[in-house]
């Protein structure tokens, strides 16, 4: 079982000493994986029901920092060796596909090959209105944009053509240390988790509750496009302790994510090696 912290850029963390700490501590207590999460802009008193509590509102006030994820897992990239920089996630139907592939190969090339890209659909419709981007055809243009930046990541002169995303023999580079760049698919719907069979290297249910359900779903979808569901990583959050850990291992999960155990910087390096201690090491 591979470890991962979440929620890394929040809190204390958004700043630069606050994501020294967290990233070198993260690492030394063995830590496989850093995530951090995204928006660009939160549109104040939006609407839009956030779909990961019971409030219906993301955690904190509407006013805190939130951290450009591949920005802020840059400057990681620079005090860290070994940690890998996930995105968890990227909402890439916000972007455009060839930036978003230069600004993650850019990212894989500085940090040795350490780059997960997780991507999502989104789900605050006010922040695609404000960014200028259709809120209806999240779904689509984000499976065109995974194809696309992929080509851009693979091909030498790369093309694609989709309905909403289009180009011919553009050379991209750099281009990802580790040939392309593994692509994680987070959501909590059927709809991501056929998505994550048919299009990812790995699947991010954004929640702990029916994961058989789901998995079941990305396993059914990825034997229907061709590909092995086994080589498909789950990555999941939820269990905090060895038995959980193990009852998550249990149904085929292959990372855990825990959030960011300490908002204190000072009492972080110690809570994440109890966490290594009494957890990654009997599990791990």
């Amino acid at each position: 079982m591979k470890f991962g912290l979440m929620f890394a850029n929040t809190g204390p963390y958004t700043t630069r000493d606050g994501a020294r700490v967290l990233a070198t501590a993260a690492e030394t207590a063995g830590f496989e994986s850093i995530w951090t999460v995204e928006h660009v802009v939160v549109p104040s008193g939006y609407e839009s029901p956030y779909p990961y509590s019971r409030s219906g509102k993301m955690p904190g006030p509407e006013d805190s920092p939130i951290p450009d994820p591949l920005v802020w897992l840059s400057y990681v990239a620079a005090v860290t060796e070994t940690v890998k920089l996930a995105t968890g996630i990227l909402i890439v139907p916000q972007r455009n596909p060839l930036v978003t592939a230069k600004e993650v190969a850019t990212l894989d090339v500085l940090s040795g090959g350490r780059a997960i890209l997780g991507v999502g659909a989104g789900w605050l419709e006010e922040e695609f209105d404000a960014l200028g981007v259709p809120f209806a055809d999240r779904g689509r243009r984000l499976d065109e944009h995974i194809e696309a930046m992929r080509a851009a990541w693979t091909q030498d002169k790369a093309s694609y053509a989709g309905d909403l995303v289009s180009f011919d023999d553009v050379i991209v580079r750099p281009q990802p240390v580790q040939g392309s760049v593994p692509i994680v698919v987070g959501g909590h719907s059927h709809v991501a988790a056929r998505r994550a069979g048919r299009l990812g290297d790995g699947f991010f249910p954004g929640t702990s509750k029916d994961l058989g359900d789901v998995l079941e779903v990305m396993r059914a979808a990825a034997t229907e496009a061709g590909r092995d569901p086994d080589a498909i990583e789950v990555t999941a959050g939820g269990a905090l302790d060895v038995d959980s850990v193990k009852a998550m291992a249990a149904q085929g999960v292959d990372r855990m994510v825990v959030p960011v155990l300490s908002y204190d910087p000072d009492d972080l390096p110690r809570a994440l090696d109890r966490f290594a201690e009494d957890v990654i090491s009997k599990v791990g």
